[in-house]
């Protein structure tokens, strides 16, 4: 396992007598075919990028959209604008804004991509073309400049976001999940009291150990969480329902765990490698034998997860 910066300097291609280096291994002991030995041998060095499960920060991932004129409505330039960009590369975020009133009528757009690659390529060939109207659109990637240890503070991704991120990259047949413990940690003694009205005091707890495998590529990760509810129980259909909420939460917060040390390596020639950095919540198999280490997490954070991305503040400064 190694870090994305070693990563993104390790790897080279030569047309003759190729070298690639990939922490201990070369480009002759490798065979698979979705692993290194796919890399093409290409005059000159290929162009890599690395994607994370975590929620994009950086602005050279940012593009701004304007110029867009009122001959649509804001739903078709939605779908007109995502059948432009996502053809470039896996999207986090599209939003289509109204001008403000000083401004002549139209709107302008936002979007961010996983990628800093494919937002500079989406930049370059979308800038002064018309796309969706017969004007053409300025289409700028974002000059805000943001310190490096906010952008190394990003959240990780969603439950969902992990999902489509990993589908599109690596196809539905790219990856697996496995549960390998899915207990109830409720300590029952302190789990039930009396409360004012009639309703009794629950307090439930779930934990789970999860296995993420990348068949193709050979690696495997595992990772642990533990959700917590508390309420006031006055029908035992509730309870029955908050068990099963918290039985899926668990389920996708461990799943997100597990994405978080991996790193999805873009090459130039179109193909996907797999490679799993240093993380807090990565458990190797042998280490996670009747063992069951976790993370805990709250009911307020799985609710403020499963709403859309928050409002931004934007800074319209662009190169």
């Amino acid at each position: 396992m190694i870090s994305p910066e070693r990563l993104s300097t390790s790897i080279r291609v030569f047309s003759f007598g190729f070298h690639f280096r990939f922490g201990e291994e070369t480009a002759d002991d490798v065979t698979h075919d979705a692993t290194p030995a796919e890399v093409t041998r290409e005059e000159g060095e290929m162009e890599v990028d690395i994607l994370e499960f975590r929620v994009p920060a950086e602005n050279n991932k940012t593009l701004f959209v304007w110029d867009i004129q009122p001959t649509h409505c804001e739903d078709q330039i939605y779908v007109g604008l995502l059948s432009v960009f996502s053809s470039f590369g896996p999207l986090y975020l599209l939003k289509v804004c109204q001008n403000s009133a000083l401004n002549p009528p139209g709107f302008y757009a936002l979007i961010k991509f996983y990628s800093a690659a494919q937002a500079s390529k989406a930049q370059r060939q979308t800038d002064g073309r018309p796309l969706l109207q017969s004007c053409p659109l300025k289409v700028r990637l974002s000059s805000k400049h943001t310190s490096s240890f906010l952008s190394d503070s990003s959240r990780p991704l969603s439950h969902a976001r992990c999902l489509e991120l990993a589908n599109y990259c690596l196809g539905f047949n790219g990856w697996t999940s496995d549960i390998i413990t899915l207990k109830e940690l409720t300590n029952e003694e302190a789990a039930e009291e009396e409360h004012e009205g009639g309703g009794r005091w629950r307090r439930l707890k779930f934990g789970c150990l999860l296995q993420v495998s990348f068949p193709h590529h050979r690696k495997t990760t595992r990772a642990a969480a533990v959700v917590e509810d508390c309420f006031t129980c006055t029908d035992p259909e509730l309870l029955i329902q908050k068990r099963c909420k918290l039985h899926r939460l668990v389920r996708e917060q461990a799943l997100v765990n597990a994405f978080s040390p991996v790193l999805l390596v873009l090459l130039g020639n179109g193909k996907v490698m797999v490679e799993l950095k240093q993380s807090s919540n990565l458990f190797l198999p042998d280490e996670t034998e009747g063992l069951l280490q976790v993370k805990e997490f709250s009911w307020s954070e799985f609710a403020a997860d499963e709403e859309e991305p928050a409002e931004e503040e934007w800074d319209l400064t662009v190169f």
